[in-house]
């Protein structure tokens, strides 16, 4: 294992938590009852273990229990979203809002809904990566139905106002979508002081398992399900629940929230201390707001090289990225820096450096070396 590259790309995934795999492990074999299953023990036992993880997540952002609902990750909780809510809304010209910069999969989502007739405005970001919030409620209409604003970017950790933003569409009564997947255990996020009606989280982005995410929808609200059959979770999402993952989700929350204060804190050193270094050396740019960003991301932009190039050439020491690991097999400028206003050839030299619990002060000078 330790010929292995140093690991730099925590959002793209994280590894399984030992303790979120060791409470996951009885739920294959030993506690393998189905949680919809209500007549024997081994059914209640799982439900059980399904209401002891809706409770872990609540506790870190502060939610009622019953307002959590899985999925298998954050593409489908926002599928589920948008589309549900766009078929659960009344009225013709319905206007969704979003962002230029989201993830692509409200991206594509929403592009899927103009073609069923949806009205979708695309807002802007400046240079930091940071919407205009009043061109956020100038294009509010009477036939807006929902904001979808992500909560910190995917490729450079912005954090978008998201008080603010929920305040504007509260005040204009209009929904508040935002995909918090990054965001999920590295920032505070109490729903029931902030003006949010959804929020969407993956596992796999907190050392939870990969295949399981979820949802929180604010009580009341209850957006069209996109997968039937058997009425599952309320009717909003069937499907047998997977409990394996689902514990080794709660697990990784209840985790997420005892090192919250802490760990957040070390990696925004860490990271402060690598662009100190790249910045001092004249070496790179950075990409995005310094102020308003999570602390383990740094989107930088390589001074006098291409990215595509030094991450082939450091490929046995390093492992960063490009920009979102769901665009990892289309080389192509990334649609974030771009909208920020970079370049092509700016935005082919950036990549994304992003940290995680295994990474020290000495990875952080091989790096710096690296670059």
């Amino acid at each position: 294992m330790s010929n292995n590259p140093i690991y730099f790309d925590y959002a793209a995934t994280t590894p399984t938590d030992s303790k979120v795999l060791e409470e996951m492990l009885p739920y294959f074999s030993q506690i393998y009852g189905n949680a919809s299953s209500s007549t024997h023990l081994q059914g209640d036992t799982a439900k059980k273990a399904v209401k002891r993880a809706q409770r872990q997540i609540a506790e870190l952002i502060s939610a009622e229990p019953e307002e959590i609902y899985f999925t298998s990750g954050s593409t489908e909780s926002i599928n589920l979203v948008i589309k549900g809510i766009f078929e659960s809304s009344t009225g013709k010209n319905k206007h969704f809002i979003t962002v230029k910069t989201e993830h692509k999969a409200v991206l594509d989502t929403c592009g899927y809904l103009e073609g069923l007739g949806a009205n979708i405005t695309y807002l802007d970001v400046d240079s930091d990566g940071l919407i205009d919030l009043e061109e956020l409620e100038n294009s509010i209409t009477e036939s807006t139905v929902m904001a979808s604003v992500m909560y910190a970017n995917n490729e450079t950790g912005v954090l978008q106002d998201v008080n603010t933003i929920g305040e504007i569409c509260k005040k204009h009564n209009v929904l508040f979508f935002s995909d918090a997947t990054q965001a999920m255990g590295k920032v505070d996020i109490n729903v029931a002081n902030m003006p949010i009606d959804m929020l969407c989280f993956s596992g796999h982005k907190m050392y939870g398992p990969k295949g399981i995410g979820g949802l929180y929808i604010r009580k009341g609200l209850r957006p069209s399900g996109q997968i039937h059959g058997g009425g599952h979770q309320s009717q909003i999402r069937s499907g047998t629940l997977n409990v394996p993952g689902i514990v080794g989700l709660g697990k990784a929350a209840e985790l997420a929230n005892e090192s919250h204060k802490s760990e957040p804190q070390r990696l925004r050193q860490l990271r402060d201390n690598l662009e100190e270094s790249l910045l001092s050396n004249n070496k790179v740019k950075i990409n995005g707001s310094k102020e308003s960003r999570l602390p383990n991301i740094s989107n930088i932009q390589l001074l006098g090289q291409e990215a595509e190039e030094f991450i082939l050439r450091n490929k046995m020491k390093i492992s960063v990225a490009m920009g979102s690991a769901c665009n990892s097999e289309v080389i192509e400028p990334s649609h974030v820096l771009k909208a920020m206003g970079l370049s092509d050839i700016e935005a082919s030299s950036s990549i994304r450096i992003s940290l995680g619990h295994s990474v020290d002060k000495e990875q952080i000078e091989e790096l710096i070396n690296c670059i």
